[in-house]
C-alpha cells in the first residue's frame, strides 16, 4: 500500500449499547455494523476521562488525565503537550479536522512563549494540533450571561445561505422545534424532544459535517492524510430532524438500570450527582422514555450519514488505503443508576464502542472478530503510529499499540485501566461536599472484575462486575471487602507512580545515556587507580593518576 490514510471518527456522548452491533435491539445501525464486520470490535474499551474535554485530551495525547492536565471541559492542555498531530507529523502525515475537539488554548503558555494565538503556530497549539480543516464544537447556546461558545462557525453561514435566517441559526433552527401553536421551542428542553428540528435533514449538523468531510477527502487526493471527523451528535440538545425525531417513538425501550437500594445510604459523592437537575429529570421514567427515542433517532441519522461517508471513500478510490477508527468520547447514563449525563464511572459512561478496520491483507484473518481484552482510549495513538510503520514515542505515550489485535488472536490487553473525574466545576462540590478546586477528584481503577473508585476526602466506592454486572451494589464500605479494596488501592498507587513525566528524553536515548559515566571519569568510591578496571582508568595525558 503506497498511500496510507487514517479516518478517525468520533461520536459525541454515544453509549456503546446504542449500536446494534453492540446489542441494541431498537436502533439498527447497519453501516457501523458493517464496519465491525470488516474490522475488529473491541468489547471492553474504557476512557481515561469522564467528560468531553478530559477524555478527548487523552485520545489526542495518548496520556492519562493526570499527565496532560486537561482535567475537565474548558481546561487546556499545556502548550508543550505532544498531540496526535505531532506524533503523525513525525511521519510526514498531515492531520485534519471536521467537527468538534472541545480543546481550549493554553493562553498563559502561549503568552509566556510570545506566540500569537491567531498565528498558524498559535492555532496549531490551541486545538490539540488540529489546525487544518473546520472546527465546530457544536454548543452555541444562549443564556442569561450570553453564549456558551461565542465563535461563529462556518455552519452558521451555511444555514443562512440555505434560507435559515438569524445571527445564531443553531439556536433558532438546527436545535429548535416548533409546536402546534407555532411557538419556537428550545431544543435544550426534553419536553419537546418528540418534535422535529426546524432544519431539513439535509441541513442538520450531522449532514453538514459529513458533506464537509467528503469534500475534504476529495480535495486531499493522493496525499497521505489523517482526518478526524468528530460529530456533535447524539450529544444534547435532543433535536433531531424529520423523520429521525419519530422513528422510535412508541418503540419498546430498554428499561433503565437502577434499584432503590442504590439510594439507601448512598455514597455522598454519588448522592450529590443524583441530585443534579438533569439526573432528577432522567430518574423519572416518563421523562426518560420521552427523550430516549430522539437520542436513538440521532444515532440512526449518524449511521445513515456514515454510510454516505464510507461510500465516498470507495468512490474516490481511498477505501483500500484507509484505516478506519470509530469511537465515542464517553457514554451517557440515560437514567441508569438514577443519573443522567456522564462524570461517574459506571459502564454506561466509561465503557465505549471502539471499532478499528485495517484494510491491509495482514488483517484479513481478524475481520469480523471481537476482542474482549481490556483496552483504553490512550491505546489509539500508539496504534496509529504503529500502523503507519513509525516508532511510537514511548516517553510520552502511556497506552499500548492495538495493532497486534488487528492481525492476530494472541493479543493481551491491560491488567487494569484507569479513568479520572474532576468534578470541581460542579457547584455541589463546594456547597454539599466541602471540596475545593484541587481536591474534588475521583479516580477509578478497573481490573476486569473489581471497579474501585478512590474518592479524595471520602470512603471509596467499589463494584464487583462478576457478581453484580449491573453495578447496583456499592462495596466501598462493606467490611467483608476490606482486603480487596486494599489491593485495588495498591494498584492505583502503582499506576500513579508509573506515569510518564520524563518526556524530554527519547525512549531509545536512555539506553546509551546512563551507566556509562565511569567511562567519562566519574569514578565514585574507588580507593585508588589500581582498584579501577584497566579499561576505565583515565589516560596518562590527563596529568593525574
Amino acid at each position: 500500500m503506497s498511500q496510507k490514510n487514517i479516518l478517525f471518527i468520533m461520536l459525541d456522548q454515544l453509549r456503546m449499547d446504542a449500536l446494534s452491533c453492540y446489542g441494541n435491539t431498537v436502533v439498527d445501525t447497519p453501516h457501523i455494523d458493517r464496519l465491525a464486520q470488516r474490522g475488529v470490535k473491541f468489547n471492553r474499551c474504557y476512557i481515561q476521562g469522564t467528560s468531553c474535554g478530559n477524555s478527548r485530551a487523552s485520545f489526542y495525547t495518548g496520556r492519562h488525565v493526570r499527565s496532560h492536565g486537561a482535567t475537565w471541559n474548558g481546561m487546556p492542555n499545556r502548550v508543550d503537550e505532544m498531540t496526535i498531530a505531532d506524533h503523525l507529523a513525525a511521519m510526514e502525515m498531515d492531520t485534519y479536522l471536521i467537527g468538534k475537539t472541545h480543546m481550549k488554548p493554553d493562553m498563559r503558555g502561549l503568552q509566556r512563549l510570545q506566540i500569537d494565538p491567531e498565528s498558524e503556530l498559535g492555532r496549531y497549539l490551541s486545538n490539540a494540533g488540529f489546525a487544518k480543516g473546520e472546527r465546530d464544537d457544536g454548543l452555541h447556546t444562549l443564556g442569561v450571561d450570553g453564549g456558551y461558545d461565542t465563535s461563529r462557525p462556518a455552519y452558521f453561514d451555511y444555514l443562512n445561505r440555505q434560507g435559515y435566517a438569524g445571527d445564531n441559526p443553531w439556536v433558532t433552527w438546527a436545535n429548535a422545534m416548533q409546536d402546534k401553536a407555532g411557538v419556537v421551542r428550545n431544543g435544550m428542553y426534553l419536553k419537546y424532544a418528540h418534535l422535529p428540528a426546524r432544519v431539513d435533514k439535509a441541513h442538520s449538523e450531522t449532514a453538514y459535517t459529513t458533506d464537509r468531510a467528503m469534500e475534504l477527502i476529495s480535495e486531499l487526493g493522493n496525499q497521505n492524510w489523517c482526518l478526524h471527523v468528530s460529530y456533535i451528535k447524539p450529544h444534547w440538545p435532543l433535536a433531531a430532524p424529520a423523520p429521525y425525531h419519530a422513528l422510535y417513538r412508541g418503540a419498546e425501550l430498554p428499561a433503565s438500570n437502577k434499584s432503590s437500594g442504590e439510594l439507601a445510604d448512598p455514597h455522598p459523592v454519588y448522592k450529590a450527582f443524583t441530585e443534579t437537575p438533569h439526573s432528577q429529570t432522567y430518574a423519572v421514567d416518563q421523562y426518560r422514555n420521552h427523550a430516549l427515542p430522539t437520542t436513538y433517532g440521532l444515532v440512526k441519522e449518524l449511521d445513515d450519514h456514515l454510510g454516505r461517508l464510507f461510500a465516498h471513500l470507495t468512490a474516490t478510490g481511498q477505501a483500500d488505503n484507509t484505516l478506519i477508527v470509530l469511537a465515542s468520547d464517553h457514554g451517557d447514563f440515560y437514567g441508569d443508576h438514577w443519573l443522567a449525563e456522564k462524570d461517574l464511572f459506571h459502564d454506561p459512561v466509561t465503557r465505549i464502542p471502539l471499532i478499528i478496520m485495517d484494510p491491509r491483507a495482514a488483517a484479513d484473518s481478524r475481520r469480523g472478530t471481537e476482542c474482549d481484552e481490556l483496552v483504553c482510549a490512550i491505546d489509539l495513538l500508539p496504534t496509529l503510529v504503529d500502523w503507519l510503520g513509525g516508532a511510537p514515542q514511548w516517553q510520552w505515550l502511556e497506552g499500548k499499540s492495538l495493532l497486534p489485535a488487528l492481525h492476530t488472536d494472541s493479543f493481551k490487553g491491560h491488567t487494569y485501566v484507569v479513568s479520572e473525574c474532576d468534578y470541581s466545576a460542579l457547584q455541589f462540590a463546594y456547597d454539599k461536599l466541602g471540596r475545593d478546586q484541587y481536591n474534588a477528584r475521583l479516580t477509578m481503577v478497573f481490573d476486569g472484575r473489581y471497579k474501585f473508585i478512590h474518592c479524595l476526602g471520602f470512603a471509596p466506592m467499589m463494584y464487583d462486575l462478576h457478581t453484580d454486572p449491573n453495578e447496583l451494589i456499592d462495596l466501598g464500605r462493606d467490611p467483608d471487602y476490606a482486603l480487596q479494596r486494599a489491593y485495588m488501592s495498591d494498584l492505583l498507587l502503582d499506576w500513579s507512580a508509573g506515569l510518564k513525566n520524563r518526556v524530554t528524553v527519547g525512549h531509545n536515548a536512555l539506553q546509551g545515556r546512563f551507566d556509562h559515566s565511569d567511562r567519562r571519569g566519574i569514578l565514585i568510591g574507588y580507593w585508588d587507580q589500581q582498584a579501577v578496571p584497566e579499561a576505565l582508568r583515565p589516560p596518562a595525558s590527563t596529568g593525574v593518576s
